[in-house]
């Protein structure tokens, strides 16, 4: 199983400040459609929708199909379940901190299916999808202030 949790910090200088409901706003739109925020998703559609805070999607990320539930944990944290595909588990987005301290942090438990647990392949699959989530998190973080300079996510 891949272990990962990064936190980047939300608000940078030269950028408008974000304060948890900008986040907040961000990571629902995000949960919604994702293709705004994700570089490496293609496709993402809600499919259904089981209560006002959780629902499910379909993606498409590195050119792989996933379902996923989403749950609204408002207001900080999303919950990312994935139900079907080759690869399994729970990513989570949370804001921490207060005031001008926000930060974002991702966090993922995931199994790849038909990879040993342990072994060089699922190390591999690790970096990328590391690499992948840290590029996810950045593109969220402008995709958020894009939204508070007015401009279109």
């Amino acid at each position: 199983m891949i272990f990962v949790s990064h936190a980047l910090p939300v608000n940078a200088p030269d950028q408008p400040a974000l304060t948890r409901a900008d986040v907040w706003e961000g990571l629902v739109r995000k949960a919604n459609n994702a293709l705004p925020f994700v570089p490496a998703m293609t496709e993402c559609q809600v499919v259904e929708r089981l209560s006002a805070t959780v629902f499910d999607r379909d993606i498409v990320f590195r050119g792989q199909s996933f379902r996923e539930r989403i749950t609204l944990e408002e207001p900080h944290r999303v919950v990312f379940t994935r139900t079907a595909g080759p690869v399994l588990g729970t990513i989570a987005n949370e804001v921490e901190g207060d005031g001008d301290d926000l930060q974002l942090r991702f966090s993922f438990a995931l199994t790849v299916e038909g990879v040993p647990g342990g072994s060089a392949e699922e190390a591999a699959y690790a970096d990328g999808m590391t690499a992948d989530y840290l590029k996810a998190v950045a593109a969220t973080l402008d995709a958020m202030r894009r939204i508070a300079r007015g401009e279109a996510a």
